[in-house]
């Protein structure tokens, strides 16, 4: 949908649009929040915390054509396969931008549904890599600022020294292009161990991501020390860096995030909590960077027609819920908004509705209670990723969040008196009934949030 659609939706000549930017970053599980909730909005019997199907005015949903010719669809099909099938996987996870066109019947309620007939609403799910997203923050900082921020951040990470001896090595007085290879593929590497490490901040997010600029110079340059921008290999990745912004970034922000109206932020908060302290700073200072990118606020009449939206909604979502017992989810949450305070305070502050919440868009597990050294302790079972079956007690999340963003902010190097385990579920073999959509935790009161006001 581009400026014209734009203009006739503004002008009331269409039928309305809402486009949902769906994102998160590594691991945090956006294929399977969209394809779990396209699902459960085509058979409703989960829903019931969507008010529209809890009454009956979401009267049908259906998939339609997407609108943008040159995206790539999302492959909810395939998806939905994986998760649901005879052989129950988890579906490949987010490579690029897709999108999906899922069109809502409404029969209005209150006075005027006697009068007014039923009408539609288009809901495009925009799907893209969070890692991606963070690359937004790079427009406003130069080559010099973003290598301080990159070398300054990477004390501690995995993977740092490999780079830094590389950076040692590197030719001063010439510019090579097959070390500035070396180097790149240094630096590559780094983000990948710290990526699986739990961090979150690691950019630029092309280098995880390349798609079909891998091995191209936008992709081969590198942070470096004060000491070597000053040279050939410092003025040709500078050049590279903002080569990397105006033809990589600047395109994304205006073809695809720009004109998001409502927006999820995935975030895998009980990974953080296990990589450790240094991890949960990491992902606070990557999601209170993330909303800078997000022009949030309500748009005027004249922003609307001219495709210039600003996002009305934005929810946080901690994903994995099912892997606690639903007595510790509220704790989950309390944990999430606090990490989010600064960020959310911003998007509150500019008019845009912000919300913090635990979902699981599959719910691997079930709830029981096992006995440990004589305590009784809320925990799940499911099936692991090797087929076992196992109960699962991760420990304790704290009632109050400061236990964890405090040490976090500190720079601690390990949790005092706290340990937080995780374990890989796969996913359950299906229970869906007719009507019904897959399993899940909270994804109907998400939806409410998100779309709820339009329908």
């Amino acid at each position: 949908m581009g400026i014209a659609d734009d203009l006739m939706q503004g002008l009331g000549l269409s039928d309305p649009v809402i486009r949902l930017g769906v994102t998160g970053l590594s691991r945090a599980g956006k294929t399977v929040f969209i394809t779990s909730l396209v699902a459960n909005l085509l058979d409703r019997g989960r829903m019931t915390a969507l008010r529209a199907a809890a009454d009956g005015s979401l009267k049908a949903a259906w998939l339609q054509p997407q609108p943008d010719d040159t995206v790539p669809r999302f492959d909810f099909e395939r998806h939905l396969a994986a998760m649901t099938g005879p052989d129950p996987h988890w579906p490949e996870g987010t490579r690029h931008v897709s999108q999906l066109r899922l069109s809502l019947r409404i029969q209005p309620r209150g006075l005027i549904a006697g009068w007014r007939g039923q009408q539609v609403l288009h809901l495009d799910i925009v799907d893209y890599p969070g890692e991606w997203l963070l690359d937004l923050r790079l427009m406003d900082r130069d080559f010099a600022q973003w290598s301080d921020e990159v070398l300054d951040r990477m004390q501690g990470r995995p993977g740092a020294d490999d780079f830094r001896a590389a950076l040692a090595a590197a030719p001063r007085d010439r510019f090579d292009e097959s070390g500035a290879q070396v180097l790149a593929a240094a630096y590559t590497r780094h983000l990948h161990v710290a990526r699986d490490a739990g961090w979150s901040d690691c950019t630029p997010g092309r280098f995880l991501m390349p798609g079909e600029l891998e091995g191209s110079p936008a992709l081969t340059f590198t942070p470096l020390p004060a000491e070597l921008r000053d040279t050939a290999t410092g003025r040709e990745f500078a050049r590279r860096f903002g080569a990397y912004k105006s033809r990589v970034v600047r395109p994304f922000f205006r073809d695809h995030f720009a004109r998001i109206d409502r927006q999820v932020v995935l975030m895998d908060v009980l990974g953080a909590i296990h990589a450790g302290p240094q991890a949960v700073e990491d992902m606070r200072r990557a999601m209170a960077d993330i909303l800078t990118a997000f022009r949030p606020g309500r748009a005027g009449w004249l922003a609307q027609i001219l495709g210039t939206r600003r996002v009305e909604r934005i929810l946080f979502a901690a994903t994995k819920a099912d892997h606690l017992h639903h007595l510790q989810h509220p704790r989950l949450t309390a944990i999430t908004g606090a990490m989010l305070r600064e960020a959310r305070d911003r998007a509150d502050f500019s008019g845009a509705r912000t919300e913090a919440m635990s979902i699981a868009s599959l719910r691997t597990t079930t709830e029981e209670v096992i006995r440990q050294e004589g305590e009784d302790l809320p925990a799940v079972r499911g099936t692991l990723m090797d087929g076992r079956q196992a109960a699962f007690y991760p420990g304790e999340l704290p009632e109050n969040p400061a236990e964890l963003l405090v040490p976090a902010k500190e720079g601690a190097a390990n949790w005092l008196g706290g340990d937080y385990a995780i374990m890989d579920f796969a996913p359950a073999a299906s229970t869906m009934r007719a009507g019904d959509g897959p399993p899940h935790i909270r994804l109907d009161r998400a939806a409410e949030f998100l779309i709820g006001d339009q329908i």
